[in-house]
């Protein structure tokens, strides 16, 4: 990911764990989850960091939305954002996340047939996972073809937090495997 060069972050605890967010010129063009998989981690720790803007507006609305979309006092984001970090595949499918409604999921392989591209489901789900705006861009929406919870960068625990909050139907399968119910 090529990120602006006068992008800045800020951190915020949320109710699912510490958060970093940061900001571009543009809006806002990262969410991660402290240590989860893919994050800028030379951008958002050390001496190289980006800098930190706690009083950046984006950024001051983005952590205040994130709180209270996980405590159930929000249901969606209304924030400018940033995908230009992405390549052009990335961006389209990061384009197609947000059209995944609150409460719904779809499949790695339906979303790859809605772009058009139904043998892509690899490059669709590497994808899928460097989003780099966890939940805004609601990448936890998307589920194995079975329904069963796959890949999230911030752990499945969080990706079933998101989806029960989302009343998203989970149902209890064999083991410790959960499915979602009634979407495709």
């Amino acid at each position: 990911m090529l990120f602006h060069p006068h992008t800045v972050q800020t951190r915020t605890t949320t109710l699912l764990g510490p958060v970093r967010l940061a900001a571009s010129p543009a809006g806002l063009s990262g969410l991660w989850f402290e240590g989860q998989r893919h994050e800028p981690t030379h951008q958002l720790y050390g001496v190289a960091a980006w800098p930190d803007a706690p009083d950046h507006p984006v950024l001051q609305s983005a952590a205040a939305q994130i709180q209270h979309y996980l405590a159930g006092k929000r249901a969606d984001f209304d924030l400018p954002i940033d995908l230009s970090g992405g390549t052009p595949f990335q961006q389209s499918v990061w384009r197609a996340l947000l059209a995944i409604g609150r409460g719904a999921t779809t499949s790695y392989g339906a979303l790859s047939q809605q772009l058009g591209n139904p043998r892509a489901v690899r490059a669709l789900g590497a994808a899928v996972g460097r989003n780099p705006l966890s939940v805004v861009v609601p990448c936890h929406r998307v589920v194995g073809m079975d329904g069963s919870l796959t890949g999230y960068a911030g752990g499945l625990d969080r990706k079933r937090a998101l989806l029960t909050l989302e009343n998203a139907h989970l149902v209890a399968t064999s083991g410790s495997h959960i499915k979602t119910q009634g979407h495709a």
